[in-house]
């Protein structure tokens, strides 16, 4: 039962959290803002000042319609690309990026906080006045850092969260200092961290009282849950009352049935059952104020097991199947599976073993297909890092890009002034030739540039060749090993996305590391193919620990050695894997006593040739950039093994430029 509960606070914690950075004001007074916004476009005949109040009517409007707001930034956005507006452009992505938040669409929310974050970024060097930047800088880091909550992934909420944080702390805004500071309590609270959570819960709430803010009662509370969770009572009863307080300052339905709901649970805690359900029954007041179906199941799960404790069976009965109901009506399965959970043990205690059994077989189903939805969700998580960091990525050389182009701009613009001027004092000669050898200067840096370009390009291309193996492994395991191994097996694969992924932006990686996802990788394919070989990797003990390698160039062999060598093998299989040094080159050695390459070529024919040749032309291209960048050595030889006329199986060697992790 507690496990349940855990989850009610996790999903209520990301309801605050919203509330912090989309808080309403006053009808009134935003109707009165909006209406002096609108009268100042009409009179305005300046483009920039144009952008510039679209995009503060687009912010205005999240408080009461995303849907317009959308409409506006839209607005804004072509106005200041039309005039080369940076700030304005770099605004206008972030109201879109909010609209989308609220209207739900995160992947679209992401995109445009991505522009939006680059654009500022860029803008460092810039005549435009820091503080405005910094400012664009840290709420787009917010609202991205939003976006990853919504999902649950908070460890990279937390990343974003803090850096700004960090930068609001530089601005000495205190104001947002404080609404991020309880968003990085209620991630660490989310991630049940509560030591660092209840640290940055009093960091906000020592601003929010400084600032007599009316999110102080949120606050409170969230304080006074988790003394109440490390059983200080006294303490969390003393910020009960206070939160009390700031909420009647500042009413607010939601946080007032939240607080109702806490306090009744820490009342029968204490054993004050009278003061318990007199709280759970306001709660049920305020929630029902505003339609809060989800709040409502909450309060009557906490009432169900209140009277099943004091053998109440019928009325627990009647509250039970009531937070069922509206489980059910706003399909949140995590509160369905507590509600069944709770009919199967009023039943049960009623003397109904039937219609217990009946409740307990719902709720196991609910919590098996919830227990697959969480595995699901962490490979779909990976992935979507995953495709976040390479759009990131993407965003920051287009970026560069276009500096580039206009820097190149500005220098052609200059030198056409000087070779102007020098025309005049100088002989056609001369000017002619200091051109050429400012020109060959330029080309020869550029070509450096594009072979880096290239090498990149050539790396973030073996990424999905890897990614659709692996897939096709699973879609294999499952056709034969049926669904509960293959949950299994996926929960394995999702651990090797994440490994892989993490490492995958690098260009070099710790060679530890890059064995560590190797020993993941053929562990997986020992459980696919039923222990079908064995395998050894071994690093020789004059490799430095900081000796690195590229990502992801040597696995496609080993995955050669296992599909097309020892498993068309009658026989159990052997692949070793061996690390060493030699002459300044790292040389990795791959061994399989396989059925050998030609008969391998014969078997598998056009598909498997197909490929082979795919990833092959991909790390023979990748060796080529290694050579060109490095000027040292890096090649590949397969060859196939013999003895006595007889194939014993396949050697790959890899000779690689001995680099180390901090080149």
């Amino acid at each position: 039962m507690v496990h349940s509960f855990c989850k009610i606070s996790y999903m209520k914690s990301k309801l605050l959290l919203y509330i912090l950075f989309f808080l309403s004001i006053t009808t009134q007074a935003q109707t009165s803002k909006l209406d002096s916004l609108k009268g100042q476009l009409e009179k305005s005949i300046n483009e920039t000042e144009k952008a510039r109040l679209y995009n503060e009517i687009s912010n205005e409007l999240k408080y009461s319609d995303p849907d317009e707001m959308l409409v506006f930034g839209t607005k804004a956005l072509t106005l200041a690309q039309s005039n080369a507006d940076t700030l304005e452009e770099g605004n206008a992505y972030l109201n879109i990026g909010t609209a989308y938040i609220i209207l739900g669409d995160y992947e679209k929310a992401l995109d445009h906080f991505v522009w939006a974050k680059t654009i500022f970024e860029g803008m460092q060097s810039s005549d435009i006045a820091k503080d405005k930047i910094d400012e664009g800088v840290a709420a787009t880091y917010g609202r991205m850092g939003i976006v990853f909550s919504e999902q649950s992934n908070y460890a990279k909420s937390l990343e974003y969260y803090l850096k700004s944080a960090t930068i609001y702390e530089e601005l000495q805004d205190e104001e947002q200092c404080s609404k991020i500071y309880n968003n990085i309590g209620v991630a660490y609270k989310s991630q049940f961290l509560d030591t660092k959570a209840l640290a940055y819960f009093k960091k906000s709430l020592k601003l929010q009282e400084k600032l007599q803010s009316p999110n102080i009662g949120i606050t409170q509370t969230n304080i006074a849950t988790i003394y109440f969770k490390q059983k200080e009572l006294d303490k969390a009863f003393s910020f009960y009352t206070d939160s009390r307080k700031s909420i009647d300052k500042n009413p607010n339905p939601r946080a007032l049935g939240e607080w109702y709901n806490n306090i009744g649970a820490y009342y029968n805690s204490r054993n004050y059952k009278e003061l318990a359900v007199e709280n759970w029954e306001k709660a049920i007041v305020a929630f029902e104020s505003i339609q809060d179906k989800f709040g409502l199941a909450d309060t009557y799960t906490y009432l169900a097991q209140f009277y099943l404790d004091q053998g109440k069976e019928g009325r627990a009965l009647a509250m039970a199947n009531t937070s069922l109901r509206l489980a059910k009506e706003i399909n949140v399965l995590e509160q369905q599976s507590i509600s069944e959970k709770l009919l199967s043990d009023i039943y049960t205690k009623s003397g109904e073993p039937s219609l217990a059994l009946d409740h307990y077989k719902i709720y196991a189903a609910i919590k098996d297909s919830l227990l697959k939805e969480n595995d699901i969700r962490k490979s779909v998580e990976a992935s979507m890092n995953y495709e976040f960091e390479k759009k990131e990525l993407i965003q920051k050389e287009e970026n560069k890009k276009r500096e580039l182009l206009l820097k190149e701009e500005a220098k052609s613009s200059k030198m056409k002034l000087i070779f102007g001027a020098l025309i005049a004092l100088l002989l056609v000669g001369i000017a002619f030739l200091i051109y050429n050898r400012n020109h060959l200067k330029k080309t020869l840096t550029l070509q450096k540039e594009l072979a880096e370009y290239e090498q990149k390009a050539l790396h973030l291309q073996m990424n999905p060749h890897f990614v659709f193996n692996c897939l096709g492994s699973i879609s294999s395991f499952i056709v034969q090993n049926g669904t509960d191994s293959a949950i299994k097996y996926l929960s394995k694969f999702s651990k090797l996305m994440r490994l892989t992924l993490e490492y995958s932006k690098e260009s070099l990686i710790p060679i530890d590391k890059e064995i560590e996802s190797l020993q993941n990788y053929l562990e997986l394919e020992q459980l696919r193919f039923n222990d079908k070989f064995n395998f050894i990797i071994s690093k020789s003990k004059d490799i430095e620990d900081d000796v690195a390698l590229p990502p992801l160039l040597i696995q496609p062999f080993i995955e050669n050695a296992i599909i097309h060598g020892v498993i068309p093998k009658k026989d159990q299989g052997s692949i070793t894997i061996d690390f060493s040094l030699e002459n300044e080159s790292l040389i990795c050695v791959i061994l399989d006593d396989g059925i050998g390459i030609n008969t391998s070529k014969l078997n598998k024919e056009n598909s498997v040739l197909a490929h082979k040749s795919m990833a092959l032309d991909i790390i023979k291209k990748r060796l080529e950039m290694i050579t060109a960048s490095t000027s040292k050595k890096a090649t590949i030889a397969i060859e196939e093994l013999t003895e006595t006329s007889k194939v014993t199986g396949t050697k790959v060697t890899l000779q690689l430029p001995l680099r180390y992790v901090n080149e």
